[in-house]
This record gives C-alpha cells, sequence and structure tokens, in this order.
C-alpha cells in the first residue's frame, strides 16, 4: 500500500495499464466553491489541487497512460493540468490526454459515468492497453493501483472494485457490497437506505470507492451493450456492477494501510464541512494523511513564489501563526493566525485574527479583522474591521452557512467580480 517501504508494484501489468479519471462532475454540495470550477480543481491542502491526488496515484504506481474527462466548468482544470502535468514523455507513450464532452459518438454531452466512457471507446481502442482502470477524479487517497491489478489478473476476474470499510451511517451515500471470503462479491446495492454491515463489524459497511478494474476487450463489449440499452442510466454503479455481481467474475479489493494494519486514508471532500474539516486535519502533529512521504510524493503545478513572511514583533502587533500551515508568497504582518491552513499568497494585515479557518490562494484580509470557522475563497479581499464567523446570524444574511457552523465566503458575495461576464 502507498506509505510501505515495500517494493512497488511496477510492472508490465502497470505499463499495459491506461487508467481513465472521471473529472466532469460539479460538485454541487461544495456549493459556492464549484460556482467557476469543477470539484476536482477545487485547491486542497495548502498547494495543490484535488485531482493532483489521483494523478499522482497513477504516476506513483507506474501508470503513465492517462485519460481524463472533463465536462462542467473545466477551464481551470484544464489550465491546471496543462501547466502542471506536462513532464509526461510522448516519445515514451506517456501523456495525460484531456478528454472534453465533444459528442464524438453522438449528439449528447457525458449523460453518466458508463456514457463517458462509451463516448471515448475509439481512443481507448486506439491506445490499445491490455487493462483500463477507471477512477473518480474527486478523492483524496494515497494508493498504488499495481498490487489491485495484479489481483484482478490472479483470479481472472471481469471486474475489480477497490472498496473501503466506512461508517454504517454514512454507507447510504455510496454503493455498498458484501464478499465471501476469497472477496467474490455476492451482493451489491447503490446507495441503499438500510447498508449491510460487514460480518465482523456491525457498525461498518464496504463501500465501492468508485475505481474499478477491467479487461479492456471486456469492457468495450460492456459498454457497447449499455450504449443499446435504452433503459440504461448509463451509470457503473447503478447499471454495470449489479449485472457483473449477478453474472461474471466480479470481486473486491480492500484499500488498506499495510503499516497500520488498517483501513487506510481516503476522505471524500464533497461538502463544505468535510473540506474544512480534511483541510485542518493535515495541521496535526502526525496526521493520516502524509504529505511528507518522500516514497509517495504528491505533485502538482506551483506558482515560484518567495517564502511565508512573518513581520512586527511587538506586543500589539506581532506576526505569528501557531499550529497552522502556511504556503509559499504569504506575508503575516503584525497578525496572529491560529490553528489554519493559508494557502498561497495570503496577506493577513496587522491587528487581524485568524482562527480555525482555510484560506484558499490570493486572499487579502484587511487590518482589525477577526475570521474564524471560515473557508475564504480564492481572490477575496476581506475589509478592515470585517467580522466572519462570530456571529452565523449575521453571517447567514451575506455568506454561507454549513449545517456544522463553518462559513464558506467567494468573492461575488462580498460584490467583488472576478469572473466578468457583462
Amino acid at each position: 500500500m502507498a506509505g510501505s517501504h515495500t517494493r512497488r508494484f511496477v510492472s508490465r501489468l502497470t505499463r499495459n495499464t491506461l487508467a481513465m479519471i472521471m473529472a466532469g462532475g460539479r460538485g454541487s454540495r461544495l456549493k459556492d466553491l464549484t460556482l467557476w470550477r469543477a470539484k476536482p480543481a477545487v485547491p486542497f491542502a495548502g498547494k495543490f489541487r484535488i485531482i493532483d491526488f489521483v494523478l499522482s496515484n497513477c504516476v506513483n504506481s507506474g501508470i503513465r497512460q492517462i485519460g481524463l474527462l472533463t465536462q462542467y466548468k473545466s477551464h481551470s482544470l484544464i489550465q491546471h493540468v496543462q501547466r502542471g502535468w506536462n513532464f509526461m514523455r510522448g516519445e515514451f507513450g506517456e501523456f495525460v490526454e484531456l478528454l472534453p464532452a465533444q459528442q464524438r459518438i453522438q449528439e449528447n454531452w457525458y449523460a453518466g459515468t458508463v456514457d463517458a466512457i462509451y463516448q471515448n471507446i475509439d481512443i481507448i481502442r486506439n491506445h490499445d492497453p491490455a487493462y483500463v482502470l477507471i477512477l473518480a477524479g474527486d478523492h483524496i487517497y494515497k494508493m498504488d493501483y499495481g498490487p489491485m491489478i495484479a489481483a484482478h489478473v490472479d483470479r481472472k476476474a471481469d471486474i475489480t472494485i477497490g472498496c473501503i470499510e466506512v461508517p454504517l451511517e454514512k454507507a447510504s451515500s455510496f454503493g455498498v457490497m458484501s464478499v465471501n471470503t476469497d472477496w467474490k462479491i455476492e451482493r451489491f446495492e447503490e446507495k441503499p437506505k438500510r447498508p449491510e454491515p460487514v460480518p465482523h463489524n456491525p457498525t461498518m459497511a464496504m463501500a465501492s470507492m468508485g475505481i474499478y478494474v477491467f479487461n479492456a476487450s471486456f469492457l468495450y463489449d460492456l459498454l457497447i451493450a449499455d450504449a443499446d440499452d435504452e433503459e440504461s442510466s448509463h451509470d457503473f454503479g447503478k447499471d454495470i456492477v449489479p449485472k457483473l455481481v449477478e453474472n461474471y467474475q466480479a470481486y473486491a479489493y480492500p484499500f488498506r494501510d499495510a503499516q497500520r494494519e488498517s483501513t487506510a486514508y481516503w476522505r471524500d471532500v464533497g461538502t463544505v464541512d468535510a473540506f474544512w474539516q480534511a483541510n485542518l486535519e493535515l495541521i496535526g502533529v502526525t496526521p493520516e494523511l502524509n504529505l511528507y512521504d518522500e516514497d509517495w510524493p504528491i505533485w502538482t503545478y506551483q506558482e515560484q513564489l518567495p517564502p511565508a513572511k512573518f513581520v512586527f514583533d511587538d506586543d500589539d502587533r506581532r506576526g505569528m501563526a501557531v499550529d497552522s500551515m502556511v504556503s509559499g508568497g504569504c506575508i503575516i504582518s503584525g497578525a496572529i493566525v491560529r490553528h489554519s491552513l493559508l494557502f498561497s499568497n495570503v496577506h493577513v494585515n496587522a491587528y487581524s485574527k485568524v482562527e480555525d479557518s482555510v484560506i484558499l490562494p490570493n486572499v487579502e484580509i484587511g487590518r482589525h479583522c477577526k475570521i474564524k470557522r471560515t473557508i475564504i475563497d480564492k481572490g477575496c479581499k476581506i475589509p478592515d474591521e470585517m467580522e466572519i464567523g462570530m456571529n452565523l446570524e449575521k453571517d447567514r444574511e451575506r455568506f454561507y452557512v454549513s449545517p456544522e457552523g463553518v462559513v464558506l465566503v467567494i468573492p461575488e458575495m462580498l460584490g467583488q467580480e472576478l469572473h466578468h461576464v457583462r
């Protein structure tokens, strides 16, 4: 598993695998964070974007043939991938290909996860992979896909599904499966109202991670049959997987942390609360997601910026950050930052306090501000003396307040237009 010091499974299997990453989703549960960008393009962990984690997993696993399927407001995502992932060498058959919905086969946009793959079937065939690995582009985790592909081949499986144990009360958001002692899937239900717990723990259920391995030739037949089925909703979880569990060799592959011998780190940062929490978890002394892991680097595009700077050391005006992560280009000028994560180029001016907050790139926080339990989106300019997160009733009048009381601020809520459309 990722993070372990065992030899990585890089072989003919991974070299002959084409990864197809679903990165077209809006991520509407992230509310205004996805007003101008797709969920995979949302910044995460101080200097990365969500998409960087699955792309890094592919490269670190030895999979260097990657298709990225885009659809909703994809400009920010495409720009990031072009800038940060252009180091692949086409001469060696390496690539990250951007595959926007382009009506190649029919006059529709991507109508579902299966349809998205089907509409690029000619491109997949031209690359002639032995195996196709289908991935979601909007989850945070580190995983070596090599052992999963090897398990798929060893078992002579028709489909292998990456799975992880999740709390029973959250399992209704996932496809839930039950398996036998050989990890063969016996039952699968997409988003069940009453999820089935795993036998050894009644509080947990076995959930699909949306990771699928197929033999390429088998996948082609599936895609064509699904395209011809007028009653299909063209979704892997709803249409393809249940049929395969019933009629073919469908296996689960558990995603586990080999070092801790436990369920590995995997986050769907799909809500404002989950996004805020996952970012602030990284500040901990030993967070589950280790960004300092030299064996499994997370690659990204980053500007060349000066180091963070902390200025003034007066009793009433001291530039300091405690229990925080502060990225390059930041200036903390006579302000106090506590238990917060600051992305690149954030400026916090004198006498302000930032606490328990996630501040995205290029934010300017004025003087005498108080910011608490807040996410501030890229490019916001917070006026002097503004208080956010101190009075949620007042905040609800102009900002978004999550169910758990996290305030989300984007430029438009402040009357600041970064995207001029008129």
